[in-house]
């Protein structure tokens, strides 16, 4: 009875849903990023850059690190006399791509990480260093792609940084968030 029974199981093909069926493919990316946007009501400039794992085509498990390049002015003055600031983000980003074969396409990415911002003063003339600040990080996105070639994609985008956890009087959570302009490069196998 037990040898029917495993004979019949064995016979017995059993249908299995997944979500990711078929051959898998596999690609990769990597490249530079730049972002515009406004930082504590001042123009930001980060640079940094981002890669990830493409699964299929359509969606992309990786990471990105971005920093500002120019100097922002904090709001409220330390004891120390006046203050500014840089700032620096990072974490892990998921990518959803639609239609990566047109030459015009869509994609929503978001990051989720943390980060630091350190405060400079100057005293009697002299710029020293004063404090840092860590914080959490949320990072939707959208973009548009144009596939330039096989290997080269450049995507347009937007981007709104959502800050929590800051606690330095000179900056506020929504001083360091906003509205950004993302142009990234993007070289590998799509």
């Amino acid at each position: 009875m037990l040898i029917a029974a495993v004979v019949l199981l064995s016979t017995t093909v059993i249908a299995q849903e997944t979500l990711i069926s078929g051959e898998m493919e596999s690609g990769g990316f990597g490249g530079p990023v730049v972002k515009l946007g406004t930082v504590n009501g001042e123009s930001g400039i980060f640079v940094g850059g981002r890669g990830g794992w493409i699964v299929n085509h359509t969606f992309v498990l990786g990471g990105g690190g971005y920093g500002l390049v120019n100097r922002i002015n904090a709001r409220r003055p330390s004891r120390n006399g006046f203050q500014y600031f840089q700032m620096g983000y990072g974490g892990l980003e998921v990518e959803y791509i639609s239609e990566w074969e047109k030459l015009i396409h869509l994609s929503l990415q978001v990051l989720v990480g943390g980060g630091g911002v350190y405060y400079s003063g100057a005293e009697n003339g002299m710029a020293h260093n004063q404090e840092q600040d860590a914080f959490f990080v949320l990072e939707p996105a959208v973009h548009a792609n144009l596939n330039v070639t096989s290997r080269f994609v450049v995507s347009l985008g937007m981007s709104y940084r959502y800050i929590s956890g800051v606690t330095h009087p000179a900056t506020s959570n929504a001083d360091l968030g906003g509205l950004n302009t993302v142009l990234t490069f993007r070289f590998g196998k799509f």
